[in-house]
């Protein structure tokens, strides 16, 4: 990596991951280290140009009172230290207050005279000639799913090494509508890439037939594209290489010697040992917003980039209870059309999360002068920042009106049409 970077050691702050994004955004790289970290480990960093100490509560983990090594102060890097009490450094402040982003732009620029070359056109060129050195004349696998991680990282290794990548996509069948096939036009007749297909849509629901349980629907789903791509894999031959979609707050999240670990992430876990390949994740340096923006500087559809969050078990989480495929097919109608009315609206940039869900049972309505008996349409439309809460979108009622009328008439088996206003907490984001 040719970028300047500032260097956050972590003492437990909740702040780190947004100081680190602070200081991306002044266009310097910033990454988050533990506490420990040597005078050594700092200096075989590349390009190091300051530290910050960023201090939690009383600097105090799991009830062990925690500090960084004094040999940090005498590596040769000018020294912050926010939340830590007194030290020897260039600079030690209580908290970040409403003085903060000018204090740490100081400290960035002026006393460690990092230069602003942070953007994604540099990191495009970097990660190109490191997958290069890394993979040689040899060959990568990568599990597209259309998402924006796995597109993204799909478009940089087709940029660095071409038709040594091959992605698999695997549709089955809980796709949005459209989203296989917007896949196959982007990646296969526009990218030209070596695209696997697989529709395993009978395969999936077979699976899924009877099954009212959510957590066992998520493993059938979970472990079934788990099978279908390990068969797809052994058709291959000579792959040593599996691109994954890991990005930084993966690793950020799964945890530092100070940080508790949330959970550990393996975008593709769970293949058997036999298939033995060397990870490849180009992604893993960035946040998302970042990777958005590396998307666009791809030159991939805006539409994908800014796709919305997806669960990996798809609509299946989505039409409730045991999947039925007139209500798979009410659920993929109806989210149809409230994006395309979202979009229509501007809404699509404004609200977070937006989609339908079908429940598993029926209510009576009138249709044609007669009873008819048939499923609920429920709307959930959310803002969030970190996904941890959650508010509702005070959608106009114009946009709602249209949107239910749309459904009642271009949706089958669907009679009426409800907006969930539950805040989270106490409702989570999705249903199931």
């Amino acid at each position: 990596m040719k970028q300047d970077m500032i260097v956050i050691l972590d003492l437990g702050s909740s702040e780190n991951t947004k100081l680190a994004r602070d200081i991306r955004e002044m266009g310097v790289y910033s990454e988050i280290y533990p506490h420990d970290i040597t005078a050594e480990e700092l200096k075989a960093l590349p390009n190091v140009k300051g530290i910050i100490i960023n201090g939690g509560p009383n600097n105090i983990v799991d009830g062990t009172a925690i500090d960084v090594l004094p040999e940090i102060y005498g590596a040769g890097y000018p020294v912050m230290a926010a939340g830590h009490g007194p030290a020897a450094c260039e600079r030690s402040i209580g908290s970040w207050d409403e003085n903060g982003d000018q204090v740490l732009r100081s400290f960035v620029f002026d006393t460690c005279g990092a230069q602003p070359n942070w953007n994604m056109k540099n990191f495009i060129s970097d990660q190109v000639e490191l997958i290069r050195q890394q993979v040689g004349d040899r060959k990568v696998l990568l599990a597209l799913s259309g998402g924006v991680d796995s597109s993204v990282v799909a478009a940089l290794l087709i940029k660095a090494i071409g038709k040594q990548l091959t992605c698999v996509h695997v549709n089955h069948g809980l796709m949005r509508k459209g989203e296989s096939e917007s896949v196959i036009e982007v990646f296969k007749d526009q990218m030209e890439a070596n695209l696997v297909y697989v529709d395993a849509t009978e395969r999936f629901l077979g699976k899924l037939d009877g099954v009212a349980d959510p957590e066992q629907k998520r493993k059938i789903i979970g472990a079934e594209f788990i099978r279908v791509f390990e068969e797809e894999a052994r058709k291959l031959e000579g792959i040593d290489f599996l691109a994954q979609g890991t990005i930084y707050p993966d690793i950020v999240e799964s945890g530092t010697k100070t940080a508790k670990v949330v959970k550990s992430h393996h975008n593709v876990g769970g293949l058997p040992e036999d298939l033995d390949f060397t990870l490849v994740e180009p992604l893993r340096q960035l946040f998302k917003d970042e990777v958005r923006a590396c998307g666009l500087e791809l030159g991939l559809p805006y539409a994908m980039v800014y796709r919305q969050p997806f669960p990996g078990p798809g609509l299946g989480v989505r039409c409730l209870g045991a999947i039925t495929r007139e209500r798979l097919e009410a659920v993929r109608e109806s989210d149809a059309i409230l994006r395309e009315e979202f979009a229509n609206a501007g809404l699509d940039k404004k609200v977070w999360q937006y989609f339908t869900i079908v429940p598993d049972f029926k209510s009576v309505g009138v249709r044609d002068n007669a009873r008819c008996f048939d499923y609920p349409v429920i709307i959930r439309a959310v803002n969030t920042v970190d996904a941890m809460t959650a508010s509702i979108e005070r959608i106009d009622y114009e946009v709602l009106q249209k949107i239910t009328d749309r459904i009642l008439n271009e949706v089958k088996n669907v009679n009426r049409v409800c907006y969930d206003l539950s805040p989270k907490p106490t409702a989570t984001i999705e249903w199931e």
